[in-house]
């Protein structure tokens, strides 16, 4: 067979600077690849909005909170509470009332009502198991459901954090001696309202949370208590007052005695029918 000539090919080499070009252009290529999903917004990430829940709002204030924070149907969070497999104690019976910790909450896009409820919740628990709230809950023989049902009346009840000690020891003081608690706090909550004056007829209403015809603390929070009304619950200031009201604001007076928490109410009533209001009751402890 005959073979055609055929002249011996060179082969081409690069150059020293065609090597270096040649490396240059791949590492841009796969910087470009990189890039483009980061300019897509891919990897960027999300600043959080921020979710402020004060001390003493209610469950459904939260709710309803969440709702406009996330731009939702009102009523949507209050429907993902029951499947939301909340950490609520069993004695909540699934009522997160009082464990919504109030507190400041990052929000996301990717936030939904359960989520920012579970995050609460973990909160309230984790606060309630801080050594302090907690010995001082059980040196006073309460639960932690206890304690934060107990931190959520003071919470309602002061008119400044400073009174939050002494207010407890009414509690503490009226529980010891099997007296009606008789907390204006827990009739506003059982009429969903909040107010100073409490009339006659409120304090005769059907309701578990009438706290001057019943015994003992109310069947569940009735806010959302803070760190500091917490450990006034387990902590309360050392005293034997039974009453306390306050007369105006910043001016909150604890008695010992009936006789006395009486003329402070009389004081209490005629401030306020100087100022056009109706007149408060002479009887409650509260405010």
């Amino acid at each position: 067979m005959r073979h055609e000539y055929r002249p011996p090919q060179r082969r081409s080499r690069l150059t020293r600077r065609g090597r270096l070009a040649l490396f240059l252009g791949t590492l841009l290529a796969l910087g470009a690849a990189v890039l483009i999903p980061m300019l897509r917004g891919g990897d960027v990430p999300e600043t959080p909005r921020r979710l402020t829940i004060p001390e003493g709002w209610r469950a459904p204030q939260v709710y309803a909170a969440i709702d406009h924070e996330l731009k939702l149907p009102p009523g949507s969070t209050k429907t993902a509470v029951a499947t939301a497999g909340l950490a609520l104690p069993a004695e909540a019976k699934g009522n997160p009332e009082g464990f919504l910790f109030p507190a400041t909450y990052p929000v996301t896009s990717k936030s939904t009502p359960a989520t920012l409820l579970a995050h609460m919740v973990r909160t309230a628990n984790r606060k309630l198991a801080t050594r302090a709230v907690a010995d001082g809950g059980k040196a006073h023989g309460m639960t932690p459901y206890q304690t934060a049902t107990l931190a959520s009346i003071i919470e309602a009840e002061v008119d400044g954090r400073a009174d939050m000690g002494k207010v407890a020891r009414v509690v503490h003081n009226r529980l010891a001696k099997s007296m009606p608690l008789q907390m204006d706090s827990t009739i506003n909550y059982a009429l969903n309202r909040s107010t100073l004056d409490t009339k006659l007829s409120d304090t005769r209403i059907d309701s578990p949370f009438n706290s001057y015809e019943r015994q003992g603390l109310p069947p569940t929070p009735i806010d959302s208590p803070g760190l500091e009304a917490m450990a006034a619950a387990v902590a309360p200031t050392h005293g034997d007052w039974l009453f306390f009201v306050t007369v105006e604001p910043g001016d909150t007076r604890f008695s010992a005695t009936y006789e006395e928490h009486k003329k402070h109410v009389a004081e209490f009533n005629r401030i306020h029918a100087s100022k056009g209001s109706r007149t408060g009751q002479a009887g409650p402890p509260g405010k």
